[in-house]
């Protein structure tokens, strides 16, 4: 497993590290861990140099942390590093920065965090970060060893991480990055913005939420012909791992297919040659083609109030985009729940405030009703 050093310590950290917000479920409508599936995934992870596990208040509708404090308790604290983030939009009068630390030290069973998180942040919640006088309370708790290294997880412009790169001293810094995105969201800006405040940089979405494991089939057939051996999803986490100041590509493995060729990848690295990004280039230029919506399916823009599953109907939408087979996407979403199909969304917009993709979403709510009442209600 290719391991690269954290900056002037003895960290070897696993450049592979193992997402913990797409686990595998006892039921794909319900956030509930299948926990024998995810921890046989665990296990393999650890097992073949996996050493960075990546979780969050939020993940698994508050599971995550639960399962991930179980899985690693048959494994010697100091053989990995945990990462934990904090969800400055959960504090209120009733809950404190420091109860949700407490708590999510219990949860994961443990008395420190050795990567810990302000989780999602863009220029509102650096604004909460300001109100609380939330960094002297992280630094506090990096003096009684409860946190080794402070940074945040990003979602905004460029302009907004240099802001807080500028006003808060970090450690490190998570931002999402992928060949797509590299332009699209102007990842380059931001992957150049830490590396010019010289913080190793984690990377969120290398495969775009599963989009960049199957872009299209344009996008397939160039990287099939180039690397037949190569599975399509091995290009993005190289893409991002080829980057010399990322430290660790975070995956959210689902399934252990996934787990075992991602550690393949990794266990033979090789980086991304002039011809090969080349192809990468090609294969954006078809992917654009296509009329996707970029939802990576984080669902931080749930729960809606009239009760529309918004990720659940973009990843039926996007399979359709990118296959064109009308009989199979109306057989899917006729056989969703009634209650969470896009019918029901009325446009408040309640939603959108939370996208990290800036994604208009009644906008595209109502492109996809209209498409559903054109194609199924004739």
């Amino acid at each position: 497993m290719l391991k690269r050093i954290y900056r002037d310590t003895n960290l070897n950290i696993s450049v592979l590290g193992l997402g913990c917000m797409r686990l595998p479920k006892v039921s794909p409508e319900k956030a509930d861990i299948d926990y024998d599936r995810a921890q046989e995934i665990v296990d393999y992870a650890y097992a073949n140099g996996i050493n960075y596990f990546d979780t969050a208040y939020m993940y698994h509708e508050g599971q995550s942390e639960k399962f991930i404090g179980q899985a690693l308790k048959k494994y010697p604290r100091d053989s990995y590093y945990l990462a934990t983030k904090m969800p400055l939009w959960f504090v209120n009068e009733n809950r404190s920065i420091e109860d949700i630390f407490n708590e999510q030290l219990e949860r994961c069973q443990t008395d420190h965090f050795d990567f810990y998180l302000i989780h999602a942040v863009n220029k509102e919640r650096l604004n909460l970060y300001k109100e609380y006088n939330a960094h002297e309370f992280f630094l506090q708790k990096k003096r009684e060893g409860k946190i080794r290294y402070l940074g945040f997880s990003f979602h905004d412009t460029p302009e907004v991480l240099e802001e807080a790169c500028r006003t808060y001293t970090w450690d490190f810094a998570q931002i999402q990055l992928n060949y797509l995105d590299w332009e699209m969201q102007d990842a380059k800006k931001q992957y150049e913005i830490l590396e010019a405040y010289q913080l190793p940089c984690i990377v969120m979405e290398p495969v775009r939420g599963g989009t960049l494991a199957n872009p299209c089939e344009a996008a397939n057939q160039l990287f099939k012909d180039y690397a037949p051996e190569k599975s399509i999803a091995s290009w993005a986490i190289r893409y991002a791992a080829s980057l010399p100041n990322v430290m660790t590509v975070l995956s959210g493995m689902s399934n252990m297919e996934q787990i075992q060729d991602n550690v393949k990848t990794m266990s033979d690295f090789k980086s991304l040659s002039e011809s090969e990004y080349s192809i990468i280039e090609a294969a954006k230029e078809a992917y654009k083609m296509k009329d996707t919506v970029p939802c990576t399916g984080c669902r931080y823009c749930m729960d809606c109030p009239m009760g529309v599953d918004i990720p659940k109907m973009f990843t039926l939408y996007n399979q359709y985009a990118v296959n064109k087979d009308e009989k199979s996407y109306q057989s899917a979403y006729e056989e969703t729940d009634a209650s969470i199909r896009v019918e029901h969304c009325i446009a408040c917009g309640a939603c959108m405030s939370h996208c990290p993709q800036n994604i208009e979403i009644p906008k595209e709510m109502d492109k996809i009703h209209r498409l559903i009442e054109e194609k199924f209600k004739k």
